[in-house]
């Protein structure tokens, strides 16, 4: 790796028992090139896999305090932190993104794993998943024995509908048909919190935001200019809560 180039982290959002850590293991193996170096990080509290003999520099990382504690493997070209799949993934990705901040790396990507059998067999999972996709690059499909096609189909539709840009692929047998596509650090997510150049919005004393436009607007109210803020990441001004509250993926585990 030149001494310009960064590290390209990617972050492994989805379910325990997903098997995530067999689909990462082929991507490496497949998608990566023989100059490449990589690294996986999984959480602390992720058991033990079969598949953990496959992954390459395996270490740990913890989390703690709504925070991620990771040290960044050194002298590497790609690093996987794998999410744990038995937290909030919101809360994980809000925090994955200060963790990157501090580091001498950039985002390659961010995917989802979704585990078809568990969302099908339980629909309050829907909503679930779908922050996860709202955070992906890519989607990858996977555990879809058994499930019925109508269902993957309305599944898929009801986010074409809605423009994600996101790349949906299929997983079979723990392998996915282009690693090295689904690896291309280009950006398909809905979520901006990633981007270099913020939107910014303008708010007034009450918080409630403006249009700068308004005709109506009184010239003399003092505004402030923030962030906007991903929907995912909004708490309520009482409580802290999210806006958007998840069910608690252990429940259906």
């Amino acid at each position: 790796m030149a001494a310009s180039e960064k590290t390209l982290v990617y972050l492994v959002l989805g379910a325990a028992g997903s098997g995530r850590r067999q689909i990462l293991a082929d991507l490496i193996d497949a998608g990566l090139t023989s100059a490449d170096r990589a690294a996986v990080l999984i959480e602390a509290g992720e058991v033990a896999d079969a598949a953990d003999g496959k992954l390459p520099n395996l270490g740990r990382w913890t989390w703690r305090d709504a925070s991620i504690e990771a040290q960044m493997p050194a002298g590497m070209t790609h690093v996987f932190l794998v999410a744990s799949g038995r937290a909030s993934q919101v809360d994980q990705v809000e925090a994955f993104k200060g963790w990157l901040e501090l580091q001498d790396a950039e985002l390659g990507r961010i995917l989802a794993v979704v585990n078809c059998q568990l969302v099908a067999a339980h629909s309050p999972l829907l909503a679930w998943y779908e922050a996860c996709v709202h955070f992906a690059d890519v989607v990858l499909l996977t555990k879809r024995e058994g499930v019925e096609n109508k269902w993957l189909s309305d599944f898929l539709t009801h986010f074409k509908k809605q423009y994600y840009p996101c790349v949906f692929e299929t997983v079979k047998a723990g392998r996915v048909k282009n690693p090295a596509l689904v690896l291309d650090p280009q950006a398909r997510r809905m979520t901006h919190v990633f981007d270099e150049e913020q939107d910014w919005i303008l708010t007034n004393a009450e918080g409630e935001e403006v249009d700068e436009e308004d005709e109506n607007l009184d010239e003399d109210e003092e505004l402030q200019a923030k962030p906007e803020e991903d929907p995912y990441f909004v708490r309520r001004s009482e409580g802290g809560r999210r806006l958007k509250e998840l069910p608690d993926i252990n429940k259906f585990l």
